[in-house]
């Protein structure tokens, strides 16, 4: 992705009084090129916002919202800020705006991840069946879909953890988890209702701390294990959690 550049004003180069040298003439184009299409407005602008937003994301994963201001991300981007106040008005709908760019892709991915295996198990979901689908669906796009996505991770780990900024969770992500919640019921008919939300919170627990990448499973298994391992978590959590649902509902049953 090309970087935005500043608008620059081009004044004409003052005549010269010694005797122009000729020029080389441009090459001659191949019989039936076409000429290069100019990208429209709209694609200029939609370029732009991907730079701003993309820039924003990381700076808002690495330090906040109230750790960045817009000076930062304009000057990450380089572009002056004004742009981004006619973008965004303030910096908070910056940072409402990169958080709903991606949710959207992983709550469609997920609630479709979770329909399908409705619909293949019909009346006999498992626990663990239903957490693969809601679990492994999401940590797919981060092991597949490069620093923007992980960035999204760690991003969404500290919103998730600031009851200021946990609003966004309940706006954007509360159907699809309320989806999961259904089918771990229908997998747990005997369980108490407060297990199975519970159950979910410490799921939804594991799964931030996973994507705040901290480094501290590094330090403490002396790097058998890496934050950045997702395809281990992957291999690990579904299966980890359906036996901790399992237990807490049976205790109580």
């Amino acid at each position: 992705m090309s970087e935005i550049q500043p608008k620059t004003t081009l004044k004409a180069a003052p005549a010269s009084k010694s005797r122009a040298k000729p020029t080389a003439k441009p090459a001659a184009k191949p019989a039936g090129a076409r000429p290069r299409r100019r990208a429209t407005k709209a694609e200029q602008r939609a370029d732009s916002m991907e730079q701003i937003l993309d820039a924003a994301e990381l700076l808002f994963s690495k330090h906040g919202l109230y750790g960045v201001t817009l000076k930062d991300v304009a000057k990450s981007v380089g572009v002056h800020h004004t742009l981004l106040n006619y973008y965004f008005e303030d910096k908070k709908k910056l940072f409402d705006a990169v958080f709903a760019r991606r949710a959207g892709v992983t709550i469609d991915r997920r609630m479709k991840a979770l329909d399908d295996y409705a619909a293949a198990v019909g009346d006999a979901p498992t626990v663990e069946g239903a957490l693969r689908a809601f679990l492994d669906t999401d940590l797919d796009l981060y092991i597949q879909g490069g620093e923007g996505w992980k960035n999204y991770g760690a991003l969404g780990a500290q919103v998730a953890s600031a009851p200021e900024s946990a609003v966004l969770m309940d706006e954007h992500f509360d159907p699809v988890v309320l989806r999961l919640i259904d089918l771990l019921k229908k997998a747990l008919p005997d369980a108490a209702e407060e297990d199975i939300f519970w159950g979910y919170h410490f799921v939804t627990g594991a799964l931030m701390l996973t994507l705040a990448r901290t480094g501290r499973i590094d330090k403490l298994s002396g790097g058998v294990c890496k934050s950045e391992d997702f395809p281990a978590v992957k291999q690990r959590l579904a299966a980890f959690m359906a036996a901790g649902f399992m237990q807490i509902c049976a205790s109580r049953g």
